[in-house]
């Protein structure tokens, strides 16, 4: 019999007898702060609130309000877990989508009986419609703008049809047929094609895609530059599971939705409405981003009016905690390939390995591992540190160490800085550049000389590497090798 197709119900079989990466309860647990709060301990890691660590993905079977939907938190939470997932080493997963970006598997269209994500259909149309109680969106905390989707792959064209894309946008239910989504300006192809049906006073059709295989996810973070105006990062998946990614017609919109999602939301995004994000809770926090912080509550997001809710019978909600690893894993193992893409194509063979580590949240900060063969090589690691720059802007930190260096071991990159390194030679600060507007650091009062709007900051290239002509000064301890080591752990 053939194997079903790539979606999360597959991938679940695959880790759900592992309790190291899944976890199933039963105790009823409340959608609005507590699951997210109860997670907080269990796995969320990242740049929570400590204590908190690494640990299983969750699936609540038991939750308050909503007898029959199960809520997933947690799949991503966990680098070795992706490695896991994606049948790949979790250390070179960097390597593994760059090479995905640059073969993609386009997407396909099935027709409505291949398509479970309309196996149950709500229609705005119907009697007591209401988002608020079809979808078991939860909150991060008790101050948080309203109930969320987190981890939404959005679905939308431009208005000739000839460009699609996917991204991922914090939307937080407001009505019983509204959302605010928060587009950042300049930052996703959505939102280039929502200014252009804005510009002819038309709403976008759209479709809201929640419960997905996690090579759809991560592979829908993916920016410009490595995947520029036009490219449907559904093909990243569809070249990670060597299998198209299934779509089908909306049901109530002109617009495609991922035919194997848990749940679909249609609707469209309206031109020249706006609301204020924290319309109903007037705490003036939108919800926990990846630095670590309560995002502001925006005073005017754009509107999606919901036409249709679908979804599978025995539906799983899915939804991430938003400074928690899994962010890490969504937007760093993509940056990662990104600053690989583009330092090999200008100095290849000379960045051996790249990590943004959850201190960073996956954006704002990345390590490079550096291979300097001979003295013309010295320098070539600052011109890395500027590529980087260049194929992520929201990077902020760029810590180099040499080949002898475990980059996700930090420990042994900090130990970097303290036996090969030197502040007033191997610092380099570049300052007023723009980067991730919700790292609260970066507001003009803060530093008034550089920062001149939010958003702008300066940035830091750490040199850990030993130079060239001095590396026999600098070789570590040199240990046995034993092969057999593990016998004496039995």
């Amino acid at each position: 019999m053939a194997e079903q197709p790539w979606d999360l119900r597959r991938v679940l079989d695959e880790i759900k007898d592992d309790p190291q990466n899944y976890h199933e309860t039963d105790v009823e647990v409340d959608p609005n702060a507590e699951l997210s709060g109860v997670y907080r301990y269990i796995g969320a890691g990242g740049t929570v609130q400590r204590p908190t660590k690494e640990g299983p993905a969750m699936m609540f079977n038991n939750v308050k309000g909503f007898p029959d939907t199960r809520v997933l938190t947690g799949l991503m939470a966990s680098r070795r877990r992706v490695g896991k997932m994606f049948h790949h080493d979790y250390q070179t997963l960097g390597q593994y989508l760059n090479e995905a970006v640059s073969a993609p598997v386009q997407p396909v269209t099935v027709d409505e009986k291949d398509a479970p994500t309309h196996e149950v259909v709500y229609k705005a149309t119907d009697e007591g419609f209401d988002i608020r109680k079809l979808v078991a969106a939860p909150t991060n905390t008790p101050q948080d703008a309203g109930p969320y989707i987190t981890v939404g792959v959005v679905f939308g064209s431009s208005m000739d049809k000839s460009k699609s894309d996917v991204t991922i946008h914090r939307m937080v239910l407001e009505d019983k047929d509204k959302l605010g989504i928060y587009i950042m300006p300049g930052g996703r192809h959505i939102g280039a094609f929502a200014e252009e049906y804005e510009a002819a006073n038309k709403p976008m059709p759209i479709t809201i895609n929640i419960g997905l295989d996690p090579a759809i996810t991560i592979g829908a973070t993916f920016e410009a530059p490595t995947t520029p105006f036009g490219y449907n990062e559904l093909g990243v998946a569809g070249a990670i599971r060597n299998e198209a990614v299934q779509l089908v017609d909306g049901i109530t919109v002109d617009e495609k939705a991922i035919a194997r999602s848990e749940y679909t939301l249609e609707g469209y995004i309206m031109p020249n409405e706006r609301i204020q994000e924290d319309i109903n809770t007037h705490t003036g926090k939108a919800m926990p981003e990846f630095p670590g912080y309560d995002g502001d509550a925006n005073p005017a997001l754009q509107v999606i009016k919901v036409t249709a809710v679908t979804h599978r019978k025995d539906a799983i909600m899915q939804s991430v905690i938003g400074p928690s690893e899994e962010h890490v894993s969504m937007a760093g193992i993509p940056t990662e390939a990104s600053i690989l893409q583009l330092v090999d194509r200008a100095i290849p063979g000379k960045v051996l390995n790249v990590y943004n580590p959850p201190a960073g949240g996956g954006k704002l900060m990345s390590i490079l591992q550096i291979h300097k063969e001979n003295e013309a090589d010295e320098g070539i690691q600052r011109q890395a540190a500027l590529l980087a720059f260049s194929a992520f802007k929201e990077l902020k930190t760029v810590i180099l160490v040499d080949e002898d260096v475990d980059i996700f071991d930090m420990n042994d990159v900090i130990w970097t800085m303290n036996t090969r390194f030197q502040a007033d030679t191997d610092l380099m600060v570049l300052s007023g550049m723009r980067n991730h507007p919700l790292d609260p650091s970066e507001r003009p009062q803060y530093d008034p000389k550089s920062i001149r709007f939010r958003g702008m900051s300066s940035k830091l290239v750490i040199d850990g590497t030993v130079p060239y002509d001095m590396k026999d000064q600098f070789e570590r301890a040199q240990f046995m090798e034993v092969d057999d080591w593990e016998k004496y752990l039995k």
